[in-house]
């Protein structure tokens, strides 16, 4: 990353969490933990940051779950904006500020930013027919439209995406699309919105993103994806009730009315960051001082996200930020991958998760900070277990630094009266202590600011680590009636350490660095402690030591025994429904001959086959039914590279409806056989069988 000069401010965000729900570990592992390490990091450095976050309490997921409730939106972002707000606090995030969208300063700002594109003739407005609800009297967005997926004949997939296939889909694609707020049949009404074309801004971003190429792979790996594949226009308004209102003045003056039209939820949402600035400079009594971190360019803005964010935070923000002109762009963009949990996804929607504030009540926050910053998702995905989790605490945190801790203080205590012991001339072992410390206050500090937390999280343990072979072998219960002078050299040097360790810690291990400091009888907070006096050796000799405690208690079996079983029997009940819903062993469903002589299986040789621009998971095939040559579409692209079906005879549904996707036409559906892991294999009707052969 670009060298974080002395002095020079810096602006850290983590990504808004939507205030639908509470915070689970890997919300944490992605986002938040990670940027407030960094964050703490800076302080003991002496920077000059200013880290912002808050509520996301706009866009159809606080529809959702408030019409699922059966309540306004207003109650459900306010009940969960405080609990996400105390699960925060709980687990040590050091915002300076944590706002939420829901305010009339972020309101003010977003629609500002509205304006001043709009003003600019940057949108392009649009008039279409989308899916309307007519009981609800509402439009439907993607996610408040389900139906029959046309690639795999899921019938419960949504309008964004089928979660059985993975395909990616508009409301159009749909079969048979209903209404997931009535289950009605949607009508199309004309609509207009505004578009943000990204086609034409692509070019002033891949020269800002040319500058960039030092970002984590993962990052860079997405992006290209998108710029490959070809940004396109992207509706930055949406018909719905809740929400930041589409300013009337813009509508106004191009005669549209924009009642019942809010801001798309992509377009307010990162402009929280700002307007949470804004009310944090009016917090400190210094109205104006938020332009200072938004407006100069000697500003480093960071945004710490989940790489399901990347495309947000590094094209469509940047690129708002770019056409309004008068605010600073991201200087990295360090997102990190999913954290998935006992070799599962996390699904939050089936409770297989760690809660925040469930995992609050019953174990210590540090542990939970050390446990994911070892094991962070920062390149590729990571597993968090329980058993993984205890290990860590007992072996690393207890058993190394907690052990350290406790016998250099107890020996103090016990031999010296909790006062430290003069330090006599060094040996080159003690030296060799002194070194460590130095080269650890450097390592761990070039790891943090590469966001390279694990390694950050290693080479601060590795100190404690060296610390307990120092003490062992300088064997003190012997020097101490052999040698007592070079007995208080060992025990001076290991609360010197210890020292260094309080800071070091600091970062990672919040509430534990502020236990010892308190401990050691340092003056302030450990958080305000300098990263420079790391290895320094401060402490004086004849300082008084508080009475040594325990930092880290082990975690027996029994504690976490209830944890997994809990996620075991989920786990189970999981695999029992995808097994229920599995073609090959449903049968809640019956159909009689007739229905089933209605569809037209035939077999079809493959003819030609290739990736859709801009579509993962599709494939456009040309095939040969034997009556016709025609064109299918199927969510099959992550299972089959192209050149390898050419060729292949395939059976296919020959009178299913035909249907566009991606603005491709396909009339039909592919047959394919899926394992219990997920593997799809074609449906194989022999190579005797000829091109539109029927299947009985």
């Amino acid at each position: 990353m670009a060298t974080l000069e002395k002095g020079k401010r810096i602006l850290v965000t983590s990504a808004l969490p939507y205030a639908n729900g509470p915070i689970h570990l890997g919300h944490l592992a992605g986002a938040y933990l990670p940027a407030d390490i960094f964050v703490r990091y800076c302080r003991l450095k002496k920077r000059d940051v200013v880290y912002i976050c808050g509520s996301d309490e706009n866009g159809v997921p606080i529809m959702l779950r408030a019409r699922a409730e059966g309540k306004d939106p207003q109650e459900i972002v306010d009940r969960y904006h405080a609990m996400i707000k105390n699960s925060f606090e709980g687990v040590g995030m050091s915002f300076d500020y944590y706002g939420r969208t829901s305010s009339p300063v972020h309101h003010e700002t977003s629609r500002e930013f509205f304006c001043n594109l709009a003003e600019k003739d940057i949108f392009v407005l649009r008039k279409e027919k989308q899916l309307f609800d007519p009981e609800a009297g509402l439009f439907l967005a993607d996610r408040f439209v389900y139906g029959t997926c046309p690639s795999c004949g899921y019938d419960k997939a949504y309008g964004d995406q089928c979660e059985k296939c993975g395909t990616s889909l508009s409301p159009d694609d749909l079969i048979n699309p209903k209404s997931a707020l009535t289950d009605t049949e949607p009508v199309k009404k004309e609509t207009t919105h505004w578009y943000l074309p990204l086609d034409t801004i692509q070019p002033e971003l891949e020269k800002w993103l040319a500058n960039h190429q030092d970002w984590k792979p993962n990052v860079l790996g997405q992006i290209k994806s998108w710029l490959t594949e070809g940004l396109k226009e992207r509706a930055m308004t949406r018909d719905q009730p809740w929400g930041v209102k589409v300013p009337k003045e813009v509508g106004d003056k191009i005669g549209v009315d924009v009642s019942g039209k809010v801001l798309y939820v992509w377009f307010d949402a990162p402009i929280g960051y700002i307007s949470a600035t804004r009310e944090w400079a009016e917090q400190q009594g210094d109205p104006e001082r938020w332009k200072t971190y938004w407006q100069d360019q000697d500003t480093t803005l960071i945004h710490f996200i989940g790489k399901d964010n990347i495309v947000f935070h590094c094209l469509i923000f940047p690129a708002i930020l770019q056409l309004h002109g008068d605010y600073v762009l991201p200087e990295n963009v360090p997102a990190n991958e999913f954290l998935n949990l006992e070799g599962n996804k996390l699904s939050t929607s089936r409770n297989y998760a760690v809660w925040l504030d469930d995992y609050l009540q019953k174990f210590d926050a540090d542990s939970l900070r050390y446990a994911l910053a070892a094991n962070m998702p920062e390149t590729r995905d990571a597993d968090f277990s329980w058993k993984e989790f205890q290990a860590r605490h007992n072996n690393e945190l207890a058993d190394i630094l907690g052990n350290f801790v406790n016998r250099t203080f107890t020996f103090i205590t016990k031999y010296f009266d909790g006062n430290l012991p003069e330090c006599g001339p060094l040996d080159a072992m003690d030296n060799e202590l002194v070194a460590q410390m130095l080269a650890s206050r450097e390592q761990t500090g070039a790891a943090i600011d590469n966001f390279r937390f694990k390694d950050a999280t290693r080479s601060f343990i590795d100190l404690a680590r060296a610390a307990n072979k120092y003490f062992n072998d300088k064997e003190p219960w012997r020097t101490r009636k052999d040698a007592p002078g070079q007995c208080a050299t060992t025990l001076h040097l290991c609360a010197q350490t210890t020292h260094a360790l309080a800071i070091l810690m600091g970062p990672i291990l919040p509430f534990t660095a502020e236990k010892l400091w308190q401990f050691l009888q340092l003056p302030g907070r450990a958080d305000q402690a300098n990263w420079q006096d790391i290895g320094s050796l401060p402490l004086t000799a004849g300082t008084h030591f508080g009475k040594p405690d325990i930092l880290f208690t082990k975690i027996e079996d029994a504690q976490i025994e209830p944890e997994i079983a809990k996620l075991q029997k989920i786990e189970a009940k999981m695999n029992q429904a995808k097994s229920e819903a599995s073609p090959a062993e449903s049968q809640s469903t019956t159909i009689t001959i007739d229905d089933f002589n209605r569809v037209d299986l035939r077999v079809a040789e493959i003819l030609a086959a290739e990736k859709i621009k801009g579509a993962d998971k599709l494939l456009k095939l040309q095939v040969d039914t034997g009556l016709d040559k025609r064109q299918i579409v199927s969510g099959i692209a992550q299972h089959f590279e192209p050149e390898t079906l050419v060729g292949k005879k395939i059976v296919i549904v020959a009178n299913l409806k035909p249907v566009k996707l991606r603005g491709e036409l396909s009339e039909g559906m592919l047959l394919t056989a899926e394992s219990a892991d997920g593997t799809l294999t074609l449906v194989d009707p022999g190579a005797i069988s000829p091109a539109g052969a029927k299947v009985k």
